[in-house]
């Protein structure tokens, strides 16, 4: 079960939550401090979405503004005497990378040219106590850094040109609690962690010269992570996610003088998003699981730096063990919702799509 477990875990990582949210690249899984023993993993993963809309009917499309990327994350974990386990995880909480294709003028697409890129790095110190009835909590500190690069030709100042943005590295703390279920003999497991949000102060340059400061926050979410055996060798898993992305806005002040008060990203909705699998072990060495996502439309109006609503998504993922070590593969094919962006740019984005995916190498010491 434990393989299994291993192989849901790993899919996941295969560029699960890469289109929640918008900016979503980690659900903040805390899988690893369950753990037995000594354990440590490497993961990296890929995905390649697709993207594309268009303007006056078609006349005008956007080409595919949303360009490929990688992801990777680390995590240790360690029991402290016979009821404590500490476990550290590195990893990027969110993300975007856009790219409108085209130079911007008179007779291109509205949006070409315009550039966007959002990184993001944390670590997150993780300590959890066993109690005798198979209950536990657990709890630490995120330690989290952002960064933010936006060109946008079409939003222009008569002297200054276009509109850039370049934020300063800002590192801020945020905390994590929960409480956990188990029951080994029937492989079963609830997990429940609160996630609190991060408030960034940014320090940023807008139109290349004009020093600004703006506060973003990174949302709270909430995760339930679960799973139980059904059968021999068989395993039912899966999440529901709830993040407060209603709270999310990037909002500079010189953008928001050049476009009368309209925020660079927001979102005027939370999300939840819902992961469902089951995992089988075939022989000593070899384990797979399939798993489907989903997350629904709002139907709202979207900004047209992240012009999506919703997703479904489908994965499978392969574990080969040998003695201490475990590698994972994993794929996984998301149908990206249709979206209808907000405006200066009111464009209807449909038919678009992305696949991502990504390798685990675990060893238990």
């Amino acid at each position: 079960m434990k393989r299994i477990l291993c192989s849901a875990a790993a899919l996941a990582a295969a560029a699960s939550g890469a289109q929640a949210g918008g900016v979503e690249r980690s659900t903040q899984s805390v899988a690893i401090l369950l753990e037995k023993g000594r354990y440590a993993e490497l993961s990296f993963g890929h995905f390649d979405p697709t993207v594309t809309g268009s303007v006056l009917g078609g006349l005008l499309p956007s080409g595919d503004m949303s360009s490929s990327f990688n992801s990777w994350s680390l995590g240790y974990k360690m029991d402290i005497g016979d009821r404590m386990a500490l476990a550290v995880i590195v990893d990027q909480p969110i993300g975007a990378d856009v790219a409108y294709p085209g130079t911007f003028g008179p007779l291109s697409y509205p949006l070409a040219g315009t550039t966007a890129t959002l990184t993001s790095s944390a670590v997150t110190a993780l300590l959890r106590y066993r109690f005798e009835s198979n209950v536990s909590l657990y709890g630490g500190l995120r330690y989290q850094t952002v960064h933010g690069e936006v060109s946008i030709p079409l939003v222009s100042h008569p002297v200054l040109g276009g509109y850039t943005l370049d934020t300063n590295d800002d590192s801020e703390f945020g905390y994590v609690v929960g409480v956990a279920w188990e029951k080994p003999e029937i492989a079963a497991r609830v997990a429940l962690t609160y996630n609190s949000a991060i408030t960034h102060q940014l320090e940023s340059l807008e139109f290349g010269v004009v020093a600004a400061g703006f506060e973003t926050e990174v949302p709270q979410s909430l995760n339930l992570e679960f799973q139980t055996g059904i059968a021999k060798d068989t395993l039912l898993f899966g999440s529901i996610r709830w993040v407060d992305w209603s709270e999310f806005v990037i909002a500079p002040p010189a953008y928001l003088l050049a476009t009368s008060g309209q925020a660079l990203v927001d979102y005027p909705n939370d999300r939840v998003t819902y992961n469902l699998g089951i995992g089988r072990r075939f022989s000593e060495n070899w384990s797979g699981a399939v798993i489907l996502g989903y997350e629904p439309a709002d139907g709202e109006l979207t900004g047209n730096l992240g012009p999506t609503d919703g997703f479904r998504s489908a994965g499978l993922a392969v574990t080969y063990t040998m003695d201490s070590l475990k590698i994972t593969g994993g794929i996984r094919y998301v149908d990206i919702g249709d979206a209808t962006t907000n405006p200066p740019v009111s464009a209807s984005f449909s038919g678009n799509h992305g696949l991502g995916v990504g390798i685990r190498v675990g060893y238990t010491f």
